[in-house]
């Protein structure tokens, strides 16, 4: 494995959204298709997930696998960015490596909050998520 930096880019701060808690800031300016950070992922063995639909952690998981079969916990700060159906990131999952980057779709400006859209980083895809917002979470 090559050596994985901290990203300089990006910093975590109240966000501005009603019920988000914590968000992703830009720290500088970001160009569009910049990568933003790149996160090392946890797998979740199977015979691990038998109660996660009770847990807070449900709300943090990202999807892995042909067919989204495999769940994972992102490190950095890739499970706290918070979801917009109009995103100013995407997420890019790289299985192999065990790793999710997470992309700017367009220019980002320094302090703006980065957001994604959490229906498997599809841009067009805007049906409600697969959990209700009824306290304040971070994703």
């Amino acid at each position: 494995m090559k050596k994985l930096l901290s990203s300089n880019k990006i910093y975590v701060s109240q966000s501005k959204m009603p019920k988000a808690g914590r968000g992703v800031f830009a720290q500088v300016d970001i160009e569009k298709d910049e990568i933003i950070e790149r996160c090392p992922v946890i797998m979740v063995p199977r015979h691990d997930t038998s109660n996660l639909r009770e847990s807070i952690l449900v709300t943090y998981f990202f999807y892995f696998g042909k067919n989204k079969e495999q769940l994972a916990i992102a490190l950095g700060f890739g499970s706290i960015y918070n979801h917009s159906h109009e995103p100013n990131t995407t997420y890019k999952i790289k299985h192999k490596e065990k790793m999710i980057d997470f992309v700017a779709l367009k220019n980002i400006k320094k302090n703006e909050e980065i957001t994604v859209n959490y229906n498997f980083g599809n841009l067009k895809d805007k049906r409600p998520l697969w959990f209700k917002v009824t306290t304040p979470f971070c994703i």
